[in-house]
């Protein structure tokens, strides 16, 4: 939550301030921008790296690690071109399209009829936000899925898709990977993996993006179980953004009526957050009946049913899905992590804090020696190593002020600081400065590892 004494900007200059930081302190930018830029396809930098690292670590740790009924996999991007065809991804993952007749710019349809548009803002509904028109060709479906070609020939038998999904090679693999790790239903199945999408409307930074990362679930239950174990996983998905430091008014759940609801879902809820660009979807839980495993037994000849040794009956299982973009975590940690000083907190007025969880911080402890002579920096310097050895992500600074420094290590989330100055040498301890409170504690050099391991694991 915002305290008193740290405002916000608005919410039109408040995504405009976060891009600016992304690029400035290498969070993320916009895709070869030497040569003018790729739409929605987004690097991440030095910073912006360990912060999807740290998401997907603690994701791993809590769905996977953390639990007995649940196994990884690591799917190909490329799979047999039958796969989409038995999903239904190449008859219904479409958007209906139109164009401007005047500029030829092409939107969703759904976007021109709500008058918002990921990307840029038309004055009212039905109106292009690029020339103003107002004359729009009728809707044309356009498939989603980036198109490719398997081998030498460009041909039609050879040709496969990126995927748009990782959920599919969850489902072919549904039986080697069960009989491989001896697990019984009710269990899951869980990727973090790249998928493609080609999206018309594209914008609001890396919100939506052509290229993506995914941690995903497939959990496989008994039918007549599902709806229990939808409402489970439901709980356990908003859990985890709340336990990341997600402002909980922030947060709010969106049930598809069912006319919406996608060709294989029975129930589909979407877990939403209210950025500065208004509430859009984080990630959700779909329940998908057994629509899929049928789908591929049907398509591929398999058997891919469950025989559940304690009742004697054979059965193909349900699926319950929980899914959750990696970008999608991080962009509303910065919105939320976000602060600006009024002056009354011991910081200059104007000052950015970003106040990031420790576990995803991108540098969790800053250590500068007071300046840079002596022997400071070298004791600084194996502070810097020590901790780094012991999985803690650290940064040596030495260059500007002791002021500055601090002030660059707030800007990207770091929560402590760590100052050798000439009592160090004397009393082998250093002062650690807390980000949030700007307390300050001496503590001896030998107990560092110790004391900042206690704080964050």
């Amino acid at each position: 939550m915002v305290s008193p004494e740290n405002k916000l900007p608005t919410d039109a200059g408040l995504m405009e301030k976060i891009v600016s930081l992304c690029k400035r302190r290498g969070i993320a930018w916009q895709g070869s921008e030497i040569y003018g830029g790729i739409g929605a396809v987004w690097h991440f930098g030095p910073l912006g790296v360990e912060m999807r690292r740290a998401v997907r670590e603690l994701w791993w740790q809590k769905f996977v690690l953390q639990r007995r009924d649940v196994v990884g996999i690591e799917g190909a991007v490329l799979m047999h071109p039958k796969v989409w065809e038995a999903s239904g991804h190449l008859e219904s993952f479409t958007d209906p399209l139109v164009e401007c007749k005047k500029c030829h710019m092409r939107y969703r349809e759904d976007h021109m009829s709500s008058g918002r548009f990921i990307g840029g803002e038309a004055k009212e509904k039905n109106q292009c936000p690029e020339c103003g028109g107002k004359d729009f060709t009728s809707p044309q479906d356009f498939n989603l899925m980036f198109k490719t070609f398997v081998g030498p020939v460009e041909d039609k038998a050879n040709t496969t898709y990126l995927r748009p999904e990782t959920a599919q090679s969850m489902f072919t693999d549904f039986k080697l990977a069960l009989e491989s790790s001896r697990q019984k239903v009710p269990f899951g199945i869980a990727q973090i993996g790249k998928s493609f999408r080609n999206e018309i409307t594209t914008g609001d930074f890396f919100f939506r993006a052509r290229e993506f990362e995914i941690m995903e679930l497939e959990y496989f239950v008994a039918p007549g179980k599902d709806e229990e174990w939808f409402e489970k996983w439901l709980n356990e998905w908003e859990k985890f953004y709340l336990d990341l430091g997600l402002d909980k008014e922030k947060l709010r759940r969106y049930e598809h009526p069912k006319k919406s609801l996608s060709h294989y879902s029975k129930r589909t809820v979407d877990i939403e957050y209210k950025f500065p660009f208004g509430w859009s979807e984080l990630g959700g839980v779909a329940n998908r009946t057994d629509y899929d495993l049928k789908q591929h037994e049907k398509f591929s000849g398999k058997d891919l049913g469950y025989f559940d040794e304690a009742t004697g009956k054979k059965f193909v299982p349900y699926v319950i899905e929980p899914t959750m973009g990696v970008e999608r975590v991080i962009l509303p940690l910065l919105v939320d992590g976000y602060h600006e000083s009024d002056g009354s907190d011991g910081r200059e007025k104007g000052e950015v804090v970003l106040r990031l969880d420790p576990r995803i911080a991108p540098i969790q402890v800053g250590v500068f020696p007071l300046v840079k002579k002596d022997k400071l920096p070298a004791i600084a310097q194996e502070i810097s190593d020590t901790l780094r050895a012991a999985s803690i992500r650290a940064f040596y600074d030495e260059g500007g002020s002791i002021g500055r420094r601090y002030r660059r290590q707030d800007e990207i989330g770091t929560p402590w600081c760590v100052t050798v100055d000439f009592d160090s040498l004397k009393d082998k301890k250093v002062t650690v400065r807390d980000r949030d409170s700007l307390k300050q504690k001496r503590v001896n050099i030998s107990d560092l590892k110790t004391y900042f391991q206690d704080l964050l694991f």
